[in-house]
């Protein structure tokens, strides 16, 4: 059956026709587009196909119980919310219910009123979650490619950019390789193309890779071939690593910022530009130009507005929003499933020094990706230089972390001696939904 689009679709899952005929027949009349199902199987089946808002089930069910169903439907659609439907024994059954996800839960006898009340009570909390991520999805397209994060750090330099944006003045933005420099100069760029649209070309010039006279024509021409400053336009001429720029060619840079023209190679006329001069390093330009390295004249000039970038070592709060923009960014471009990290993958993540910050970090979500199955990066899906000695106990000094890794090195153990899940839960003396609660929490493929 093709759920329409324009209403509420509602899932019930129970094993007694009653309560599912009734409940359905009620719900249709409240306006909801309903299917059922007689167990969880068949149910877990039908999300597959089709994304419900509201998921009803049952935790006494044959086969797999509500609470397994529940662990599964959020792998399936983690958008969907999950009432399940309990005994009046087994309350602290939805207690552990609520504490592993689920939105609400029914007591039997169910009163119809209540179910009404509670299913447009979940709905308006996904409205309003769909439009904070509309939001933030319009929010992103302000500045797509920007290095995301709500460190105070990063806030500051964001502020920064767009407040200089605007402006012609020439911007400096420091900080170790692979902070994002690049990035957050394409947002300058952004920010400056929002505020007056023009031609303007976002161009990069990198000058740690290019020999001098092969940098000098690149950068400024020659007679027969227009250099980045006359194809950029009104726009950007972004120069990697400015601290490499020979002093020669440092002139002719600060030539073209203060008095907006340029000389071609091998030429005498000067050119006009209307290019801004946005420059990027790792080095400390105070002690190039103490070393002679540098000119102080320019470095006066581009110091007029300095953009410092921290490490990612010291931002370990965004870790958690840049894995969750790079999930999304490599599992669309690979065509696979993935939604997110492990509770246990992240932590190992925000922990980790990352000496090649975001760049590190682009890449081992990359890698995880690649090797992983989904619908979650697991400890196994990292590098062991990110998650070392990961299932060894004595590895760490933390009592509980030790405790949780040789649990986590047990259940593997008994998996491996015994695949059958429920055989397993007996043997580890748990019940079969706290074994696939450990399964997931411990990312155990």
């Amino acid at each position: 059956m093709a759920l329409r689009k324009d209403t509420a679709n509602i899932l019930i899952i129970d094993d007694e026709p009653i309560i599912r005929e009734t409940l359905a027949e009620f719900l249709y009349h409240q306006g909801f587009q309903v299917i059922t199902s007689e167990s969880g199987e068949s149910g877990l089946a039908a999300a597959r196909k089709t994304p419900f808002d509201v998921v009803i089930c049952d935790i006494n069910l044959p086969g797999l119980d509500g609470l397994e169903v529940q662990e599964r439907l959020a792998r399936i659609s983690p958008e969907s919310r999950v009432i399940l439907i309990t005994a009046y024994a087994t309350v602290e059954t939805a207690v552990e219910a609520f504490q592993q996800g689920a939105a609400d839960y029914l007591m039997k006898p169910i009163i119809l009123q209540e179910v009404a009340g509670k299913i447009q009570r979940l709905l308006k909390q996904i409205a309003i979650s769909r439009e904070n991520q509309w939001l933030r999805r319009e929010l992103n397209m302000e500045c797509p490619d920007f290095v995301v994060g709500r460190s105070p750090m990063m806030q500051n330099a964001t502020i920064l950019a767009k407040k200089v944006g605007p402006t012609p003045s020439p911007v400096l933005i420091v900080g170790e390789s692979g902070t994002g420099k690049e990035l957050m100069a394409r947002a300058i760029h952004r920010f400056a193309q929002a505020a007056k649209p023009t031609e303007g070309r976002f161009l990069v010039v990198n000058c740690s890779a290019t020999p001098g006279d092969q940098l000098e024509n690149q950068l400024f021409g020659t007679a027969e071939q227009p250099g980045a400053f006359q194809h950029a336009g009104a726009g950007t001429v972004f120069l990697d690593e400015i601290g490499e720029l020979p002093l020669s060619i440092q002139a002719k840079v600060l030539r073209a910022i203060e008095q907006r023209e340029i000389v071609s190679s091998g030429t005498n006329e000067p050119i006009p530009t209307e290019a801004r001069v946005v420059a990027a390093t790792q080095r400390d330009l105070q002690a190039e130009f103490a070393a002679g390295r540098f000119r102080e004249d320019l470095l006066y000039r581009m110091s007029t507005v300095t953009i410092r970038l921290p490490a990612l070592r010291d931002r370990r709060e965004d870790i958690p929003e840049l894995v969750e923009r790079l999930v999304v960014k490599h599992a669309r471009t690979m065509g696979k499933r993935f939604s997110g990290a492990t509770r246990e993958a992240m932590e190992l993540l925000r922990k980790y020094p990352w000496a090649g910050n975001i760049r590190e970090l682009d890449n081992t979500i990359q890698r995880a990706i690649i090797l992983g199955d989904g619908p979650l990066i697991r400890v196994n899906d990292l590098p062991s230089d990110v998650a070392p000695q990961a299932n060894d106990p004595s590895a760490v000094d933390d009592l509980s972390e030790a405790v949780m890794r040789f649990e986590k090195l047990h259940i593997e153990r008994i998996l491996r001696q015994t695949p059958d899940k429920k055989e397993a839960a007996k043997r580890l003396e748990i019940g079969l939904s706290s074994l696939y609660r450990k399964i997931e929490q411990y990312g155990i493929g």
